[in-house]
């Protein structure tokens, strides 16, 4: 009975190791403010503070995957699109992230939201679907350097998706295809301009020697009665009957 005076002691003891003592994990910094002045930023591991004086708030350094939601822009050529897209971030300066903005999270959300629409709204609808890489890239700079002296590094910003109206996606369509028979028409075109200059070549040769025209009506002739069994009749031209009929007089003399 005469020590029952230490139970008192020993829970305002617990109690205060319990306000005292802290836990912070590896991806977490803990920014301590004494007095509601900071004071430090206290590492990983188990931490002691002055309870009632020191206040203690863990900040997260893992990155952060955050979605920017479907946002109504309108392109340099007066295009109407919904564009969505993620955002790859991280705290760099945990003073910074809890003393210079109220919530890092929510400002880093409403800064690429804003700087979404505002630099899309700049572009042509040409480049915004052809050129992604160059506005991730330009997004990610723009977003990153407001969000700098918050303590927060935005690695990434992709565009998701860009949703056209049912209305442009069907003429977008019918411009591919006719673009495609341009094309088509243009390669069918240069096949034929090819090809009238290798018979004119051709003819030239054949005009140069006149035994080359017979020999090719020759073979001709033999190409066709081997297709087919029916009987071809064929106009002998004057030239061959003269070179065949010269022929056979020489071998006769």
């Amino acid at each position: 009975m005469d020590n029952i005076w230490l139970i008192p002691v020993v829970v305002v003891v617990l109690i205060i190791l319990a306000n005292a003592l802290r836990v912070i994990k590896e991806y977490e910094r803990g920014v301590v403010l004494r007095f509601g002045k900071f004071h430090i930023v206290k590492d990983p591991g188990l931490r002691l503070i002055i309870p009632w004086i020191d206040r203690m708030t863990k900040i997260q350094l893992r990155v952060v995957v955050m979605d920017v939601p479907s946002q109504e822009i309108i392109t340099k050529d007066n295009v109407s699109a919904k564009v969505n897209a993620v955002v790859f971030f991280k705290v760099v300066d945990a003073e910074k992230a809890f003393i210079e903005v109220e919530e890092y999270l929510k400002a880093t959300f409403q800064i690429a939201q804003t700087t979404l629409r505002s630099v899309l709204g700049k572009v042509e609808l040409n480049e915004l679907l052809g050129e992604r890489e160059k506005l991730n890239e330009e997004l990610q700079t723009i977003v990153d350097g407001l969000t700098e002296p918050w303590g927060v590094k935005v690695t990434a910003v992709e565009i998701k998706d860009v949703e056209l109206t049912e209305q442009l996606t069907r003429a977008m369509a019918r411009v591919a295809e006719a673009e495609r028979e341009r094309k088509a028409k243009i390669i069918h075109a240069e096949g034929e301009k090819e090809a009238s200059v290798q018979l004119s070549e051709a003819a030239k040769i054949l005009a140069s020697e006149p035994t080359s025209i017979q020999l090719r009506y020759l073979q001709t002739l033999v190409e066709i009665s081997a297709e087919k069994n029916s009987t071809i009749i064929f106009p002998l031209p004057i030239d061959l009957i003269k070179t065949l009929t010269d022929l056979m007089d020489r071998k006769t003399k």
